[in-house]
Protein backbone atom coordinates (compact mmCIF):
# COMPACT_ATOMS: atom_id res chain seq x y z
CA UNK A 1 0.00 0.00 0.00
CA UNK A 2 1.06 3.44 -0.81
CA UNK A 3 1.78 6.24 1.91
CA UNK A 4 0.77 9.96 1.83
CA UNK A 5 3.45 12.06 0.00
CA UNK A 6 5.78 13.78 2.37
CA UNK A 7 7.50 16.85 1.56
CA UNK A 8 11.55 16.29 1.37
CA UNK A 9 12.82 19.20 2.37
CA UNK A 10 16.38 19.28 1.40
CA UNK A 11 15.22 20.04 -2.37
CA UNK A 12 11.61 21.62 -1.21
CA UNK A 13 9.96 18.77 -3.70
CA UNK A 14 7.81 16.43 -2.46
CA UNK A 15 9.15 12.44 -2.37
CA UNK A 16 8.87 10.41 -5.43
CA UNK A 17 5.58 8.16 -5.53
CA UNK A 18 5.29 5.13 -7.62
CA UNK A 19 2.71 4.98 -10.31
CA UNK A 20 0.89 2.66 -8.85
CA UNK A 21 -0.27 5.58 -5.76
CA UNK A 22 -2.69 7.58 -8.18
CA UNK A 23 -3.24 5.04 -10.85
CA UNK A 24 -7.06 5.05 -11.61
CA UNK A 25 -9.74 3.45 -13.86
CA UNK A 26 -12.96 4.82 -15.00
CA UNK A 27 -16.00 3.74 -16.51
CA UNK A 28 -19.05 5.12 -18.68
CA UNK A 29 -21.84 4.69 -20.78
CA UNK A 30 -21.74 6.39 -23.46
CA UNK A 31 -24.75 8.10 -25.08
CA UNK A 32 -26.72 8.69 -28.00
CA UNK A 33 -26.47 12.73 -27.31
CA UNK A 34 -22.84 12.11 -27.82
CA UNK A 35 -22.71 11.33 -31.32
CA UNK A 36 -21.79 12.72 -34.10
CA UNK A 37 -23.11 12.61 -37.88
CA UNK A 38 -22.15 8.74 -38.47
CA UNK A 39 -23.81 7.10 -35.27
CA UNK A 40 -20.12 7.03 -33.13
CA UNK A 41 -19.25 8.87 -30.12
CA UNK A 42 -17.89 12.44 -31.35
CA UNK A 43 -13.50 12.31 -31.01
CA UNK A 44 -13.96 15.45 -28.45
CA UNK A 45 -16.38 13.47 -26.01
CA UNK A 46 -13.64 10.94 -25.47
CA UNK A 47 -10.77 13.61 -25.37
CA UNK A 48 -12.57 15.58 -22.79
CA UNK A 49 -13.42 11.79 -21.07
CA UNK A 50 -9.62 11.25 -20.95
CA UNK A 51 -8.50 14.56 -20.08
CA UNK A 52 -10.65 14.40 -16.93
CA UNK A 53 -9.27 11.17 -16.11
CA UNK A 54 -5.99 12.45 -16.62
CA UNK A 55 -6.70 15.11 -14.34
CA UNK A 56 -7.98 12.71 -11.53
CA UNK A 57 -4.29 10.99 -12.06
CA UNK A 58 -2.40 14.79 -12.12
CA UNK A 59 -3.91 15.75 -8.75
CA UNK A 60 -3.35 12.43 -6.79
CA UNK A 61 0.11 12.12 -7.88
CA UNK A 62 0.62 16.09 -7.36
CA UNK A 63 -1.22 16.42 -3.98
CA UNK A 64 -3.36 18.87 -5.58
CA UNK A 65 -4.35 21.09 -8.28
CA UNK A 66 -2.78 20.44 -11.66
CA UNK A 67 -4.12 21.77 -15.05
CA UNK A 68 -3.91 20.59 -18.74
CA UNK A 69 -0.72 21.64 -20.25
CA UNK A 70 -0.94 20.09 -23.49
CA UNK A 71 -2.57 17.37 -25.40
CA UNK A 72 0.66 15.89 -26.75
CA UNK A 73 -0.65 13.02 -28.79
CA UNK A 74 -4.41 11.09 -29.21
CA UNK A 75 -4.80 8.19 -31.23
CA UNK A 76 -8.20 6.60 -32.61
CA UNK A 77 -7.75 3.01 -33.07
CA UNK A 78 -11.61 2.21 -33.14
CA UNK A 79 -15.03 3.55 -33.44
CA UNK A 80 -16.85 4.06 -29.81
CA UNK A 81 -20.32 3.37 -30.91
CA UNK A 82 -23.49 4.84 -28.74
CA UNK A 83 -24.17 2.09 -25.54
CA UNK A 84 -20.69 0.93 -25.03
CA UNK A 85 -18.90 0.93 -21.94
CA UNK A 86 -16.27 3.28 -21.97
CA UNK A 87 -13.30 2.69 -19.85
CA UNK A 88 -9.82 4.88 -19.41
CA UNK A 89 -7.13 3.72 -17.54
CA UNK A 90 -4.41 6.14 -16.55
CA UNK A 91 -0.68 6.52 -14.76
CA UNK A 92 1.69 8.94 -14.67
CA UNK A 93 4.57 8.34 -17.46
CA UNK A 94 6.89 10.87 -16.22
CA UNK A 95 7.25 14.23 -14.27
CA UNK A 96 9.71 17.31 -14.74
CA UNK A 97 10.16 19.85 -11.27
CA UNK A 98 6.13 21.18 -11.88
CA UNK A 99 5.14 18.72 -15.09
CA UNK A 100 3.79 15.26 -15.13
CA UNK A 101 2.71 13.12 -18.34
CA UNK A 102 -0.13 11.23 -18.18
CA UNK A 103 -0.78 7.94 -20.27
CA UNK A 104 -4.96 7.54 -20.76
CA UNK A 105 -5.76 4.13 -22.81
CA UNK A 106 -9.31 3.83 -23.60
CA UNK A 107 -11.22 0.74 -24.07
CA UNK A 108 -14.82 0.06 -24.65
CA UNK A 109 -17.44 -3.11 -24.42
CA UNK A 110 -20.90 -3.45 -25.57
CA UNK A 111 -23.00 -3.00 -22.83
CA UNK A 112 -25.03 -5.90 -23.07
CA UNK A 113 -22.43 -8.50 -23.66
CA UNK A 114 -19.73 -8.83 -20.57
CA UNK A 115 -18.73 -11.96 -22.35
CA UNK A 116 -17.02 -9.31 -25.05
CA UNK A 117 -13.15 -8.71 -24.32
CA UNK A 118 -12.73 -4.97 -23.87
CA UNK A 119 -11.06 -3.12 -27.19
CA UNK A 120 -8.53 -0.76 -27.09
CA UNK A 121 -9.96 1.98 -29.27
CA UNK A 122 -7.35 5.11 -28.27
CA UNK A 123 -4.81 6.52 -26.35
CA UNK A 124 -3.68 9.63 -25.23
CA UNK A 125 -0.52 11.74 -23.51
CA UNK A 126 -1.45 14.60 -21.66
CA UNK A 127 0.97 17.27 -20.30
CA UNK A 128 -0.21 18.34 -17.19
CA UNK A 129 1.20 21.43 -14.82
CA UNK A 130 0.76 21.54 -10.73
CA UNK A 131 -0.53 24.93 -9.61
CA UNK A 132 -0.36 26.60 -6.12
CA UNK A 133 -3.29 28.89 -5.18
CA UNK A 134 -2.06 31.57 -6.93
CA UNK A 135 -1.79 29.74 -9.91
CA UNK A 136 1.93 29.38 -10.61
CA UNK A 137 4.09 25.99 -10.99
CA UNK A 138 4.57 24.09 -7.90
CA UNK A 139 6.75 20.67 -7.09
CA UNK A 140 5.73 17.58 -8.36
CA UNK A 141 6.62 14.16 -6.37
CA UNK A 142 9.46 12.41 -8.26
CA UNK A 143 8.35 8.96 -9.43
CA UNK A 144 9.80 5.59 -8.34
CA UNK A 145 8.80 2.89 -11.49
CA UNK A 146 8.00 -0.57 -9.94
CA UNK A 147 7.40 -2.70 -12.58
CA UNK A 148 9.49 -2.95 -16.52
CA UNK A 149 6.34 -1.16 -17.81
CA UNK A 150 6.56 1.36 -15.36
CA UNK A 151 10.11 2.10 -16.60
CA UNK A 152 9.16 1.54 -20.81
CA UNK A 153 7.22 4.32 -19.67
CA UNK A 154 9.24 6.51 -17.93
CA UNK A 155 11.67 5.94 -21.11
CA UNK A 156 9.04 6.62 -23.82
CA UNK A 157 7.42 10.40 -21.53
CA UNK A 158 11.59 11.15 -21.63
CA UNK A 159 11.24 11.00 -25.66
CA UNK A 160 8.11 12.53 -26.07
CA UNK A 161 8.69 15.18 -23.82
CA UNK A 162 13.08 15.65 -25.69
CA UNK A 163 10.72 15.81 -28.76
CA UNK A 164 8.54 18.67 -27.11
CA UNK A 165 11.08 20.76 -26.53
CA UNK A 166 13.43 20.32 -29.57
CA UNK A 167 9.83 21.10 -31.68
CA UNK A 168 9.65 24.07 -29.82
CA UNK A 169 12.91 25.23 -30.41
CA UNK A 170 12.82 24.78 -34.04
CA UNK A 171 9.58 26.56 -34.49
CA UNK A 172 11.28 29.66 -32.18
CA UNK A 173 14.59 29.43 -34.01
CA UNK A 174 12.32 29.34 -38.02
CA UNK A 175 10.29 32.21 -36.40
CA UNK A 176 13.69 34.65 -35.87
CA UNK A 177 14.92 33.45 -39.13
CA UNK A 178 11.88 34.44 -40.69
CA UNK A 179 11.66 37.93 -38.78
CA UNK A 180 14.93 38.74 -39.69
CA UNK A 181 17.05 41.74 -38.44
CA UNK A 182 13.48 43.93 -37.40
CA UNK A 183 12.29 41.09 -34.91
CA UNK A 184 9.12 38.99 -34.93
CA UNK A 185 6.33 40.01 -36.97
CA UNK A 186 3.73 38.31 -35.42
CA UNK A 187 2.75 34.75 -33.74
Amino acid sequence: MSETPHVDRAVDRPAALPPSYSRIELATVSARTQANLLGNIHGGEIVKLADSTAGVVAQRHSGGPAVTAALDEMSFRAPVRVGDIVRTRAQVNGVGSSSMEIGVRIETQPWDDASTEFLHVGSAYFLFVAIDTAGHPRPVPGLLPETADDERRMREARIRREHRIARRAAIEAGRLDAAGPEGLSGA
